[in-house]
């Protein structure tokens, strides 16, 4: 039995999950680990093109069920003590899934780790935060568009930020590692979630049971973000909305109603 499954939930991404797959190999981890590629009903070839990998088992969704629900069904082919969520569009460099593992080894009351996440030019992204809330989602917003364009003062801080190792709320699902007993005893991801906010949610449960969440800065995960930002339609952001409203009114329920309204005044109340 492996000691590490690495979880790729894709959706049509044929040529950033090879990539990622790729990547995996050059050199594989020391750790002995088996790669779990849950295809969402993809159109592209992806499952075909993932069976050609070394140690690469492919799970068919048979329906686009979303990241939450295809990261269950990565847990559920599974059998080993440490699971690696991984986004397809990552590239992850030689040593990371060592590094993010010898973490687990260090500290005990640790159930999820998080890597500094970089985009293809080396910046950073601000791949976790704090309890998600009006306020925070606010600041979190402020600065991710400060780095999308590039403002230098922003730069500066989030570079600053993703070089300290700190225990957050949460870190990102692009690349998150997480003791399959500490997954298991909060139910899995919610599968509420299509997608986004799942990760917070889930380090949330995580970190009600008294377990720590933590960001390493000495391992680093590329991020190349390729097919979702070329696919960032309306039906996206309905996701995201119809998300953050499923978040607000499990965590902030006296405040769903006013973030309803918000939305509804906007014209960006989704369907339900």
């Amino acid at each position: 039995m492996s000691e590490l499954s690495i979880v790729i939930v894709s959706y049509n991404a044929r040529t950033d999950l090879e990539r990622c797959l790729a990547s995996l190999n050059r050199p594989p981890p020391s750790v002995s680990n088996d790669i779990i590629v849950v295809d969402n009903d993809s159109s592209d070839g992806s499952a075909q093109a993932a069976e050609r990998f070394p140690r690469v088992k492919v799970v068919n969704a048979g329906s686009n069920l979303g990241f939450a629900a295809g990261c269950n069904l990565g847990f559920q082919a599974s059998t080993s003590e440490m699971v690696l969520l991984l986004n397809p569009d990552t590239v992850v460099t030689p040593g990371a899934v060592d590094g993010l593992v010898r973490q687990f080894w260090s500290h005990s009351d640790v159930a999820v780790v998080g890597p500094r996440i970089v985009d293809g030019e080396g910046r950073p992204e601000l791949s976790f935060g704090e309890m998600v809330s009006p306020l925070a989602e606010w600041r979190q917003k402020k600065l991710v568009k400060g780095l999308e364009r590039r403002n230098r003062g922003v730069l500066k801080r989030v570079e600053e930020m993703t070089r300290q190792e700190q225990s957050p709320d949460w870190v990102s699902g692009a690349c998150l590692l997480v003791k399959r007993a500490d997954a298991e005893a909060v139910g899995l991801l919610d599968e509420r979630y299509f997608m986004y906010l799942e990760d917070v949610d889930f380090c949330a449960a995580i970190r009600a049971r008294g377990r720590r969440i933590l960001f390493v800065p000495t391992v680093e995960v590329t991020h190349l973000r390729g097919r979702s930002a070329a696919t960032a339609t309306d039906a996206t952001h309905a996701a995201y909305r119809r998300s953050q409203l499923a978040f607000y009114q499990k965590h902030h329920p006296t405040i769903a109603p006013l973030l309803r309204l918000y939305l509804s005044l906007r014209n960006q109340l989704p369907a339900s």
